[in-house]
C-alpha cells in the first residue's frame, strides 16, 4: 500500500512537471522568437546556425529549470493549501465515525488561500456539534426516561393486575381503565417533555428569530385554556397592553406561555383567579402570570426550575418537574430574565422581560 502511494506521488508530480515544461516552453519559444526577429531586423544582423543552436541549448535549459522550480514552488502550495485541510478533514471525519463528535478542524491560514475551505470546515464543525447534541439527547433521553418512568409504570402494572380480577363491578373496572389511561397520558407526556428540554439544552443552532405582536401570540396561548378555566370555575384577568413587538422564536416562546398558563390553573383552587398582563418598558416587553393558588416557600422557590424538581413529594398535583426547566432555557436562549415571587396559601407571580423591538 505504502508503494502505491509512493508511486501515485510521483506519477503525480512528473504530471505537473510535464505541463509546467509545456506552458514554460511555449511561453519562452514565443517570447524568444519575437524578440530575436525584432532584434535582427532592427540591427540587421544575420544569425548563425551555430548561434541558434547554442541559444535553443541554453533556453532548453532554461525551461526545464525554470519548470522544475514552478513544480516544486506549486507542489508546496498544494501540500499547504489543499492536502493539509484535506487530510485533517478525513481524519476528523474517520473520529466521527467512530463515534467521537467532540472532533473540531481548525480553520486555515487565509494567507496565500481564498476562503473556500474555512467555509467547508465551518460547515463540517457545525454538522460535529450537532450530531454531538444528538448524541447527548440520546443518552440523556435514555437516563432519564429510565428514572422517571418507574413510578408511572408501575401503578399501570398494579391498575392492569386489578383489572384482571373476574368479579369486578362495571365501576371498579372503569376506574382502574381510567387509571391506566391517565398513566399513559402522563408517560407520553414525560417523554415529550424530556425531549423538547434536552433539545434546548444541548442543541446550539436554533431558527432565525422574527418579528411578531406579542399579545397576540398571548391570547392565542389562552385562548387553548379555555375549557380548563370554565370547568374550574377560575376567573381570568387580562391587561394586556397593544402593539408591543418583539423579535425571537414564536414556537419556542410559546412553551415558555403554555406551561406558565398550565401552572397557573393547575394550582389555582376553583373560584380562585388568574391575572396576565403584558407592559412595555422602554427597552422591554414584561409579562406577567399571578394565580391566587398554594404559593410556595423560598425553599422551593430556590429548586423550582431545576430538572425533575416538584415541590410536592407525595406528587398529589400532576406533573413531572420539567415545565419550568423547560422555560427557564427558553428563557435562557431568548436572552430574557424569569423571576417569581411566591408566598404559601396566597399564589405565586411569575414574570418574564423579553428585550423589545
Amino acid at each position: 500500500m505504502k508503494k502505491q502511494s509512493i508511486v501515485k506521488t510521483v506519477l503525480r508530480w512528473l504530471n505537473h512537471y510535464f505541463l509546467f515544461f509545456l506552458m514554460v516552453a511555449f511561453v519562452i519559444t514565443c517570447c524568444t522568437m519575437l524578440f530575436v526577429s525584432t532584434l535582427s531586423h532592427s540591427l540587421n544582423i544575420t544569425l548563425s546556425k551555430e548561434n541558434i543552436s547554442a541559444a535553443a541549448k541554453i533556453t532548453f535549459l532554461n525551461v526545464a529549470l525554470l519548470s522544475l522550480i514552478f513544480t516544486i514552488i506549486d507542489s508546496i502550495r498544494r501540500k499547504l493549501t489543499v492536502e493539509r485541510p484535506v487530510r485533517n478533514i478525513t481524519e476528523a471525519a474517520e473520529k466521527i465515525v467512530q463515534g467521537d463528535f467532540s472532533v473540531r478542524v481548525k480553520p486555515q491560514n487565509r494567507l496565500g488561500t481564498d476562503d473556500t475551505f474555512n467555509r467547508v470546515i465551518d460547515c463540517f464543525n457545525k454538522m460535529a456539534q450537532e450530531l454531538g447534541s444528538v448524541e447527548t439527547l440520546r443518552t440523556d433521553f435514555i437516563a432519564n426516561v429510565s428514572h422517571e418512568m418507574k413510578t408511572p409504570l408501575a401503578v399501570m402494572r398494579n391498575y392492569g393486575t386489578l383489572l384482571q380480577a373476574p368479579d369486578l363491578t362495571q365501576e371498579e373496572r372503569i376506574e382502574y381503565a381510567k387509571g391506566v389511561t391517565e398513566g399513559s397520558r402522563r408517560m407520553a407526556d414525560m417523554m415529550t417533555n424530556i425531549l423538547k428540554l434536552n433539545r434546548l439544552e444541548n442543541q446550539q443552532i436554533y431558527p432565525e428569530t422574527v418579528e411578531f405582536d406579542l399579545g397576540e401570540q398571548l391570547c392565542q396561548c389562552l385562548l387553548r385554556f379555555e375549557n380548563v378555566w370554565e370547568k374550574s370555575q377560575i376567573q381570568l384577568e387580562t391587561d394586556i397592553a397593544e402593539n408591543i413587538r418583539v423579535k425571537a422564536d414564536p414556537e419556542l416562546l410559546s412553551h415558555v406561555w403554555n406551561n406558565l398558563f398550565s401552572n397557573a390553573f393547575k394550582f389555582t383552587p376553583s373560584g380562585g383567579t388568574v391575572s396576565i398582563t403584558l407592559r412595555a418598558t422602554e427597552h422591554h416587553a414584561v409579562v406577567s402570570v399571578r394565580d391566587t393558588g398554594c404559593g410556595m416557600t423560598p425553599e422551593v422557590g430556590a429548586h423550582i426550575f431545576e430538572k425533575f424538581y416538584q415541590g410536592d413529594p407525595s406528587h398529589s398535583v400532576q406533573g413531572n418537574g420539567l415545565g419550568l426547566a423547560l422555560v427557564r432555557r427558553v428563557i435562557d436562549i431568548l436572552q430574557g430574565e424569569i423571576s417569581v415571587e411566591s408566598t404559601p396559601h396566597k399564589g405565586s407571580t411569575f414574570s418574564v422581560r423579553i428585550r423589545r423591538c
